[in-house]
């Protein structure tokens, strides 16, 4: 995403964070005194240097700006020695808790849960098979595929990566691109942004990001003789897609503020197609998936518009289909002559709080010709939407409880008005408990009756499953195997879990009256992992949703606990099962979730009332799901920890800046915690979105705002902090390593932290991204 690049920790979270909360305490409760702490190591201590701002008649001074001024060669050489010292520190600290004993130890433990298989499941698209895998002794995946057609004996959906057909001794696996050369190519790094193979499956078009130009460059490999073609070669690349059957690229291009303003259109030579001069304004582009057009959205601070180009012939136009206010999500496909449109834009004038779909002829005139399909149903909210040649499929959320809904396509013609969902024959694909996120797959065939699913549970592994709409079969794709861990758990030995394996449990179901007990369909772990759910009141009353895992073994009062949140965005909480947390489950941790305002799951009312000038509410939130445990005995009162990543981060560092009594320790992942300077004076451009999340510093109003919650602003000199460990990158646009460290040096400025206070540490990477493959 253009507002954050995702940090690649140098350790998994479950090092940093029980190394930093003395994991000694909670794990082992024994009656004796354990032996006094040794010294910390001195914190370093970089010069400080105040300089006066002021905006709106306010005045303050910070100390520590110098670290931000990129264009002094002196400051950032103090800045790359004092990040060394900030580093040698942190691994003192952690070394002195026993970290190294603590991570040979989670290692040993953890590498059973590791994923057994290094390639992701096929994608099948036409008469390909498209798939990731991974080379021994390398450091980046190869994107490879093969023609179904071939040999299916040898295609196996957990290691589709036999490239060798013995029998009539042809290769039968196509290396389409090797990351680990692109590595070479963009100075030993290999990241990612954007990847479309052409619907003619001749070409693909990628972006890679180049360290040296702070941009993503555009490339275009001939599938067919393996090489590069000349042309098109772009910088600054943020978005692609694919017409005339492949034979054309539309792309966008940004500017020196990394804003997409410009869509070229190249077959031999590239050609202007549309500029937008409004510096507000932004521009997307994507196909429709039948590649009969490519959209085109621009929405500004005053305007969201659709536009649709001919994918036949990209240069006949731009036709405006769809405008609304700004702020709102479009999302347009066809189908048989229909476009169809999700969107979250007012009605009649009058706001909504939800999602809703449209549809209206292709070939209609004008932005005002659409018909609604479906009538409102109090309760239910569509989360998303995905079309095929043959069915329409629906993402619900009814209460806590999400659902698949498959309708079959196309719709009656002659709709005069909407209807009722249970009008239109729908059915349903039988899903386990506890599911808190359902993602759509690639997807790519829209000619294919068979759509894959992530399926994801706080007490079930990832499940890809892959869903026939015609008959309404679905099988299991790909899962971790815990199976491993079950037949210990069951049966007091590993030796019988080398004989279980994937394929001993059904594959495929009918309708969800023949199965008998549905969970024990999926790798689920309820039996040995509680998920509960709370309704906690707020300091202005509303109710919070508060998700509580735990071990059944482990149910006790006085359990150590950590609190998660995010809260920005309109994002959902990341709520999925993760194999390291089993390690704090095991230990008689609680792990728990709090959805706040401002993130996703309540529709657009529940995002805006934590945003801008809102944004306190989140914060609030969080500090009463936080009480909310240790009243309520859930969690042991000082055995509370918190961690955040991003915006979350910010979440946390806010909640502990209110209440830092109320926590033992935290873990800060690139927060963003310099709020207000940031928004005022970037180091590297930020987007209207983010704005319109956190506000605008030069509107009086959001200044108040932001003053009042950052953490950056709001450190208490007069209170012991908890013991916080922050992880920081080089280059992010919110959570620079600087404005970590002038948090970390305000909080010792404080002079709070002594010979016996908690420790406050940070850890840097110079890597901005991993490849997800």
């Amino acid at each position: 995403m253009l507002r954050l690049a995702t940090l690649a920790s140098p350790k998994p979270l479950i090092f940093c964070f029980l190394a930093a909360v003395d994991v000694r305490f909670f794990a082992h409760r024994r009656a004796a005194k354990p032996p006094p702490p040794h010294p910390p190591p001195t914190p370093p201590r970089p010069p400080q240097k105040p300089v006066p701002f002021t905006v709106h008649g306010v005045t303050w001074h910070d100390p520590f700006s110098w670290m931000s001024n990129l264009s002094d060669n002196v400051a950032m050489r103090h800045m790359d020695v004092y990040i060394e010292q900030e580093e040698k520190y942190t691994e003192a600290v952690l070394a002195a808790a026993g970290a190294d004993r603590l991570q040979r130890k989670l290692q040993i433990e953890m590498a059973p849960r590791m994923a057994s298989y290094l390639c992701t499941p096929p994608v099948r698209w036409g008469p390909w098979l498209y798939y990731r895998r991974m080379e021994e002794g390398k450091q980046y995946p190869v994107l490879c595929r093969r023609l179904a057609s071939l040999h299916e004996e040898f295609i196996s959906y957990s290691e589709p990566s036999a490239g060798f057909d013995y029998t009539t001794g042809k290769k039968i696996e196509q290396k389409l691109l090797d990351y680990n050369q692109e590595a070479e190519r963009f100075g030993g790094y290999s990241h990612e942004e954007l990847s479309e193979v052409s619907p003619d499956h001749h070409f693909l078009a990628y972006t890679m990001y180049d360290k040296d130009k702070d941009s993503f460059s555009l490339s275009v490999r001939d599938l067919t003789m393996g090489s590069l073609c000349d042309k098109p070669q772009a910088e600054r690349v943020a978005n692609l897609s694919w017409a005339m059957n492949g034979k054309a690229l539309l792309y966008t291009v940004t500017d020196n503020e990394k804003r997409p303003y410009r869509i070229l259109g190249s077959g031999k030579d590239d050609v202007l197609i549309l500029e937008e001069p409004d510096r507000d304004a932004y521009v997307n582009i994507r196909n429709t998936k039948d590649f009969r057009f490519v959209t085109v959205n621009t929405f500004s601070t005053t305007y969201s518009k659709v536009y649709l180009i001919n994918a036949a012939d990209p240069l006949s136009g731009m036709t405006l289909v769809w405008e609304s206010e700004p702020h709102v999500h479009c999302a347009i496909e066809h189908h048989r002559g229909y476009i169809y449109l999700f969107t979250n834009a007012a009605r009649g004038g009058v706001p909504v709080d939800s999602h809703y779909l449209l549809r209206r002829v292709a070939e209609a005139s004008g932005s005002n010709n659409w018909e609604s399909i479906l009538l409102e149903d109090p309760g239910t909210t569509i989360e998303d939407v995905d079309f095929c040649d043959t069915h329409m499929v629906l993402i619900l959320k009814e209460g806590k409880t999400f659902r698949i809904c498959c309708i079959p396509l196309p719709l009656p013609v002659d709709f005069k008005e909407p209807v009722h969902l249970a009008a239109l024959c729908p059915s349903y694909l039988p899903l386990p408990k506890h599911v808190c996120q359902i993602s759509p797959g690639p997807n790519y065939d829209y000619y294919s009756s068979t759509m894959r699913f992530i399926i994801s549970s706080p007490v079930m592994p990832d499940a890809v499953v892959d869903y026939n709409l015609s008959d309404g079969k679905w099988c299991m794709v790909q899962q971790q195997n815990m199976l491993h861990e079950r037949t210990r758990t069951l049966y007091g030995t590993a030796s019988a879990a080398n004989d279980i394996n994937k394929s001993s449990f059904p594959q495929s179901f009918g309708t969800i009256h023949e199965v008998d007990d549905l969970d024990n369909m999926w790798n689920e772990l309820s039996e040995f992992y509680a998920c509960e759910y709370y309704d906690v009141s707020s300091n202005d009353g509303d109710l919070v949703p508060l998700t509580v895992v735990y071990s059944r073994k482990h149910k006790q009062e006085g359990n150590p606990g950590l609190l998660h949140g995010h809260g920005a965005y309109g994002e959902l909480l990341d709520k999925r099962w993760r194999s390291e947390l089993k390690s704090l489950l095991d230990r008689g941790w609680v792990i728990a979730y709090a959805d706040v305002r401002g993130g996703g799951g309540g529709g657009k009312k529940w995002h805006h009332d934590g945003r801008r000038t809102k944004k306190q509410n989140s914060i609030n939130d969080f500090v009463s799901c936080a009480e909310f445990l240790v009243n309520q005995g859930i969690v042991k009162e000082n055995s509370l920890a918190a961690w955040g990543y991003s915006a979350g981060g910010l979440l946390v560092a806010s909640a502990i800046n209110t209440r830092p009594d109320l926590f033992r320790a935290a873990v800060l992942k690139v927060p963003f915690l310099d709020v207000c300077n940031t928004l005022l004076y970037p180091i590297l451009p930020l987007t209207p979105v983010d704005y319109e999340e956190f506000g605008y510093p030069v509107e009086l109003q959001d200044f108040l705002a932001i003053k009042k919650y950052s953490p950056y602003d709001n450190i208490q000199k007069d209170a012991l902090y908890p013991s916080v460990l922050v992880t920081s990158s080089f280059i992010t646009r919110q959570a620079s390593s600087e404005i970590c460290v002038r948090v970390l040096q305000l909080l010792f400025k404080t002079e709070l932290i002594h010979f016996l206070s908690p420790s406050i540490c940070i850890k840097t990477s110079r890597i901005i991204g991993s490849i997800s493959f």
